[in-house]
């Protein structure tokens, strides 16, 4: 399926003055930023074709990509000061990039990539700054299964407040942490049918809008998960996630942990192949190698 992810966004909350420009997706976790994280999880499951919906500090992604260092997160072979790659992360991923506006609402960034979609009835959709171990080919199958317009993965609250239930005197009856309340928060993670734009106007919110006329319908399925999951909404929460990363702790990076089916045997063809071509290359270069050896040897007997 595609996979839109919307990363036009201001990030407010994550900037670090007036001249950080960078938009949120680009924060860095380890040695690289969130929206290569969102992408690898999708790419784990087999969706690599991305429609990026572009807006602040789109530049900033767009070098990203236009400029993208393989070697950076993938063993290399060198020789001859050239590397030959044993892995790879993006060759096989297609990415469009799609300028959606400055401030336009999520909605109105889905509705203006469309036509990116190629008419497909179903696909993936993501706020680019959450990071989850979820299980996404059971959610796919889940939704698939069902005959509902939109699924949303939805955690529990995050929030470390409590709540205070009163009596009429103003007694306190009860202290409850929120995350142990029966509460659920939408958790970032999409999976849509074409109806979403049914219910999505001019400059209008994907959740509020399009989810919640599905939900009056009884059209929206929720995925319930109380794994992993981590926004990055804050300095804060980012650091966090890059804490962990510097340490190995990264229960997201499922491609590191958990290869998906047929993952292994993939990986395994493509690094016979990756080995097979340094092998051509460096006989290559030895051939040459040769040939200029006895060209000069041949001068010398002439000489």
């Amino acid at each position: 399926m595609k996979v839109v992810l919307f990363c036009g966004g201001y990030g407010m909350r994550m900037r670090a003055g007036a001249a950080d420009d960078v938009p949120k997706p680009m924060a860095m976790v380890g040695p690289r930023p969130l929206i290569w994280h969102v992408m690898r999880y999708y790419a784990h499951f087999g969706h690599t074709e991305f429609v990026l919906c572009l807006g602040y500090g789109a530049h900033h992604i767009k070098n990203f990509f236009l400029n993208y260092e393989e070697t950076v997160s993938n063993d290399f072979v060198l020789r001859g000061g050239r590397a030959t790659l044993l892995s790879t992360d993006i060759a096989d991923w297609s990415i469009s990039f799609v300028q959606t506006g400055i401030s336009s609402a999520i909605g109105e960034r889905l509705r203006r990539v469309r036509e990116h979609l190629d008419g497909d009835e179903m696909f993936l959709a993501n706020y680019a700054d959450v990071l989850t171990d979820a299980p996404l080919d059971v959610m796919v199958d889940r939704f698939t299964a069902s005959d509902a317009g939109a699924s949303m993965m939805v955690v529990p609250p995050q929030s470390s407040f409590h709540c205070v239930e009163m009596g009429e005197d103003n007694r306190v009856g009860a202290i409850t942490a929120v995350s142990e309340m029966p509460l659920w928060e939408n958790g970032g993670y999409f999976v849509l049918r074409q109806e979403i734009f049914d219910h999505l106007p001019p400059d209008g919110d994907l959740v509020a809008d399009g989810c919640g006329e599905l939900a009056k319908r009884g059209r929206l399925l929720a995925y319930p998960y109380r794994g992993f999951w981590k926004p990055t909404d804050t300095v804060k929460e980012r650091f966090a996630l890059d804490d962990g990363y510097s340490r190995g702790e990264r229960p997201w990076a499922l491609w590191e942990s958990r290869p998906a089916p047929g993952a292994k045997e993939r990986s395994a063809s493509g690094l016979r192949s990756a080995r097979r071509r340094a092998s051509a290359e460096h006989a290559t270069r030895e051939d040459a190698d040769s040939a200029d050896e006895r060209g000069a040897q041949e001068k010398q007997v002439l000489v």
